[in-house]
């Protein structure tokens, strides 16, 4: 009777590990590799929150209109281990954010890297791939 609730109990375990992860989705279910994109904005804010953190740019284009773009990141967690801190870029940088586009045509995007006016080339800790696919640029 002790093993078979050692069992039942284990197997709960990972039912309970796993679920959370389940939820979580990949690059490929939101966004497109071959799809990239360039966003040259001023920071509306960041959000540091679990799974990804966010950033905000708002993008001036032609006669002034301005698209404010959503770019996924990493963890806070993982930007932190990169050097990046909450104060890192704040509202009102003009920043270049590298990415690639959600699926959806929205003005969201998976963010590769954010490049700031100093010249540093900050890496985003998001799930992007590293290049393109092979001839898909």
């Amino acid at each position: 009777m002790r093993t078979k609730l050692c069992v039942i109990a284990a197997i709960g375990g990972l039912f309970v590990m796993v679920f959370p992860a389940a939820s979580h989705h990949s690059f490929a279910a939101e966004f497109d590799a071959t799809k990239p994109v360039t966003v040259k904005g001023t920071v509306n804010k960041m959000d540091w929150v679990n799974p990804h953190s966010w950033i905000y740019v708002d993008e001036k284009g032609a006669g002034g209109a301005v698209t404010t773009w959503r770019f996924e990141m990493g963890p806070p967690n993982a930007l932190l281990r990169m050097g990046w801190r909450k104060n890192s870029i704040e509202p009102g940088t003009p920043v270049v954010i590298e990415g690639f586009r959600a699926k959806s045509g929205e003005a969201v995007g998976n963010a590769k890297q954010v490049k700031l006016p100093d010249g540093r080339e900050l890496f985003s800790g998001g799930s992007a791939p590293a290049s393109p696919p092979a001839g898909k640029q």
